[in-house]
């Protein structure tokens, strides 16, 4: 029995100001818990005691990197090109029969858990009308794709469109068990559910009369590579972090699987596995009070230099190289910010660069980082609000208060789905909620307080963590009256053919202007290229004046 609440211990001890920067490392004792009664990268493999969290998924085949018990073997040899064959399937019957789209979004916008299962049966008659084609048969008919087939799996090629649609809906709850909502809540039984809820979740209710969050049952499927897996346990009595920002004795895996402050929390977010390299096709959108937008292009190139499976860099002090292009709109096309993003003491942790069309030169962009506007976004989303936060934690004191269950958005398939467009989910005030999927997971909850005589627009932030993966799921941000000011929101998923948990899409919600920021679109654009490779030159800044020049 003892030895079953030990987790609960460690929670209770997180909880004391662990904001010091010389709190003792992971005991060998503590570390050996991992892959038992913690999963290896440090959440409780056990369920709650209500059984509203179920314990980890399938623990002893998830241990060995994979997850049997959500996942079929199709989904997780997924491609970006086989994902790109089914939306352009999607629009295509989209283009032929409208009206059966048109039923769906009638549903979901009077959703209530009576109509779920018209909604599921309306998903079903969208899905049965895709081909019965193969993908090699898809591409022997397509002449602009004759270079794909060499790009799929082998045994991808004879895997039928519709039924490959079918375990891509499969994804939504673990193939139907869990599809189901359980019930909505609204400002009218607040109160019920307001223990489980963040400071800006409840902010939203109070501004927005029609905010509601649909709650699902638990799904517990995050995982990631073996090879993560194992150096994470490694790292858990080997890595130290000075200060706030120098990491030191990790290699590969998270650093801190049995975090003590809560600077190691946001690290393990910081630096958790998200594939060796990607090319995101990223659509934002500013949302205004009335609803009214306008969508700005990005394509982002990232290679993680930590964590990286494809190479081998121990030691190393840099985390990532991003690179992003803006394609659209037209006024602030062809600007590029390229990054070297580090972990050290001294200085903010990284180095940037920034093209801008109208100069027609590269320059160092000193300001590419903390509460800086990031470009396009009119003040709405700051640099290192960018993947929920990212950048240096050191104008700021970190104090760990321990775990919370609490209702985050989770396993969100849907609002990701080729079934929705944008202007499905964009709405006056929040996103349309009945396209969101929350879950009662275990967070880590993190508040970080601004250090006297230091500079930031927000005076504190909260930050909720998923235990399973490490990815931030909410923020609460405070500005400098101690007003709750911006809420922010990961539309978290797992990706199993990485696999990863990612958040998309990610909102900032603006309490005091109405208005709202959207990133990590998807719907309408390419799939996010996770097979890519990137040289360490392609990031280089003169590289990016040689790809200026030639624009």
């Amino acid at each position: 029995m003892l030895r079953k609440k030990w987790w609960i211990v460690l929670a209770g001890v997180a909880g004391l100001a662990l904001s010091s920067p010389g709190f003792a490392k992971v005991t060998a004792d503590e570390a050996a818990h991992l892959g038992k009664d913690l999963t290896p990268v440090g959440a409780v493999a056990g369920g709650n005691a209500d059984g509203t969290i179920p314990p980890w998924a399938s623990v002893k085949d998830l241990v060995g990197g994979t997850n049997k018990a959500y996942f079929d073997d199709v989904i997780k040899l997924a491609t970006p090109q086989s994902l790109e064959i089914l939306r352009q399937e999607f629009e295509k019957l989209r283009a032929k029969n409208p009206q059966d789209f048109d039923a769906l979004l009638k549903y979901l916008d009077s959703f209530t858990i009576a109509d779920y299962p018209a909604i599921s049966k309306q998903v079903d008659v969208i899905i049965s009308k895709l081909p019965h084609q193969t993908l090699s048969q898809y591409v022997a008919g397509n002449k602009d794709e004759a270079g794909l087939a060499a790009q799929l799996p082998k045994e991808l090629l004879n895997q039928d469109i519709q039924d490959f649609a079918r375990k891509q809906r499969a994804e939504i709850g673990g193939g139907g068990k869990y599809e189901a909502p359980q019930f909505i809540i609204t400002r009218d039984n607040l109160v019920k559910y307001s223990a489980h809820l963040t400071a800006g979740q409840q902010a939203m209710f109070a501004k927005y009369p029609d905010y509601r969050m649909i709650v699902y049952p638990t799904v517990r499927a995050a995982f990631f590579p073996d090879q993560i897996n194992q150096a994470t346990i490694r790292n858990a009595t080997t890595a130290e972090l000075k200060g706030t920002d120098d990491v030191e004795g990790a290699v590969l895996g998270f650093p801190f699987p049995i975090p003590k402050t809560g600077a190691e929390v946001i690290w393990n977010h910081k630096m958790r596995y998200r594939g060796s390299a990607v090319r995101r096709y990223n659509n934002q959108a500013i949302v205004k009070p009335d609803g009214s937008y306008k969508i700005t292009k990005l394509v982002e190139d990232v290679k993680f230099k930590y964590a990286n499976l494809k190479e081998s860099n121990p030691g190393t002090k840099i985390l990532l190289y991003y690179l992003s292009e803006v394609l659209s709109p037209p006024r602030v096309a062809g600007q590029l910010i390229l990054v070297h993003e580090s972990s050290g003491a001294g200085g903010s942790g990284r180095d940037a660069w920034i093209y801008n069309p109208g100069l027609g030169r590269v320059n160092r962009a000193p300001d590419v980082g903390y509460d800086n506007p990031y470009i396009g976004t009119d003040g709405e989303q700051f640099n290192d609000q960018v993947d929920v936060f990212n950048g240096a934690l050191d104008r700021y004191d970190w104090k760990l208060l321990g775990k919370k269950d609490m209702y985050i958005a989770y396993d969100s398939f849907l609002i990701n789905a080729p079934l929705i467009k944008y202007k499905d989910i964009i709405r006056p005030g929040h996103i349309n909620q009945n396209l969101s999927r929350y879950e009662l997971h275990r967070v880590w909850v993190v508040d970080a307080t601004l250090r006297a005589g230091l500079r930031h627009q927000f005076k504190r932030r909260t930050f909720y963590v998923d235990e399973d993966s490490w990815a931030i799921a909410a923020v609460d941000d405070y500005d400098n009256r101690d007003q709750l000011w911006k809420v922010q929101e990961a539309q978290l998923i797992t990706v199993p053919f990485v696999p990863t948990v990612t958040g998309i899409p990610e909102i900032i919600y603006d309490l005091q202007s109405g208005r709202y920021f959207l990133t990590a679109l998807t719907n309408e654009d390419k799939i996010s290229d996770f097979k890519i490779d990137f040289k360490d030159d392609y990031f280089s800044p003169n590289s990016i004046n040689h790809k200026a020049q030639t624009k």
